[in-house]
């Protein structure tokens, strides 16, 4: 490890196949960390090797190296890669997120096959399994107005993310949907916007379906609007969004999506009203309160939080109660 002299007879055994692997003899892939192989001088024939041998997180983060060194130009790696992707068992165990498959599936370039791709979709239905189901009517409301289709990580030289913030709350809409199939899903920017979903369909349809639609002003009120203006029942409405609302932006105090959250509650005295914003800035357009919840930022961890305020096992000051049930 530090270059001395020493006796390589005396080395474990999986030391010396590295250190002969290291050394230009590649008859044999060692089973070590595929980062020990990557920074080595690989051809196709040992990226297949490690392609083969590969854990399921791995495969998933190396999907456009494996077709930049040639690991699809074989048909049968091709089928290997997509079955153990799309392996049930395995995702489980990986215990993959929805957001992570999403990602991949993005990010994915023209020489991933699409056997390959459509795994990454058959994978993604079964890590949306643990998405909460929400008791009562459900209304998830993702902003898909032109300010969505920025970087959800921003801008950032030399690391900008092929997932933007339209992908994000497309994809929180259509696993809601999956797991809620009478969930109905509002997208909105200038005004709601008609788009057909089914349920049956798979997440990345629907998320695709949503993240196409694309363009406008933001106007967070929207959709609450177009629910009172039906009287519509509710019991629980999610708004994904950048949070920059300008569109419905008056004078004086309070803003139009709190407006309009009264006139719904009048309705609906004990629904509670989530706002995910994807991107937090210094205001948000709900006051946090015992039936609001914000949410800034993003992360699968999210669903468990939005199906616990739904439920009434997360209030305003469920953090606070959390910190003071701890012993010191």
């Amino acid at each position: 490890m530090i270059g001395r002299k020493h006796n390589a007879e005396a080395l474990p055994e999986i030391v010396k196949q590295f250190e002969a692997f290291k050394a230009g003899q590649r008859d044999v892939v060692p089973d070590v960390p595929f980062q020990m192989l990557t920074a080595l001088d690989l051809g196709k024939a040992e990226w297949t090797a490690i392609a083969k041998n590969a854990p399921w997180q791995m495969t998933r983060m190396n999907l456009n190296t494996f077709a930049r060194h040639g690991v699809f130009e074989d048909q049968a790696m091709v089928k290997t890669i997509a079955n153990r992707l799309a392996n049930a068992d395995a995702v489980k165990r990986a215990r993959v997120f929805p957001y992570q498959l999403l990602a991949a599936f993005k990010s994915a370039g023209a020489d991933v096959p699409t056997l390959v791709r459509d795994a990454l979709q058959d994978a993604m239905e079964v890590a949306t399994q643990n998405v909460p189901r929400m008791t009562g009517k459900v209304y998830v409301c993702p902003d898909v107005s032109g300010s969505m289709g920025t970087p959800v990580t921003g801008h950032r030289v030399g690391a900008v993310t092929a997932v933007r913030c339209i992908d994000v709350a497309a994809l929180v809409a259509a696993s809601i949907l999956r797991q809620n199939p009478q969930a109905e899903v509002l997208p909105f920017e200038n005004n709601v916007v008609n788009v057909n979903l089914n349920g049956r369909d798979s997440v990345m349809t629907n998320a695709q379906k949503l993240a196409a639609i694309g363009g406008g002003g933001t106007n967070c009120s929207a959709p609450l609007a177009w629910l009172n203006k039906r009287q519509a029942k509710g019991d629980v409405v999610v708004v994904v969004s950048d949070n920059q609302s300008w569109v419905d932006a008056k004078g004086g105090r309070g803003t139009e999506t709190m407006r309009e959250w009264s006139v719904f509650k009048r309705f609906n005295p004990q629904a509670r009203l989530v706002c995910i914003d994807i991107q937090p800035y210094a205001t948000v357009q709900a006051a946090e309160r015992e039936d609001i919840l914000n949410i800034g930022g993003f992360s699968d961890q999210v669903f468990q939080v939005i199906a616990a305020f739904a439920d009434r096992r997360l209030g305003a000051d469920h953090w606070v109660g959390e910190i003071d049930s701890l012993t010191l």
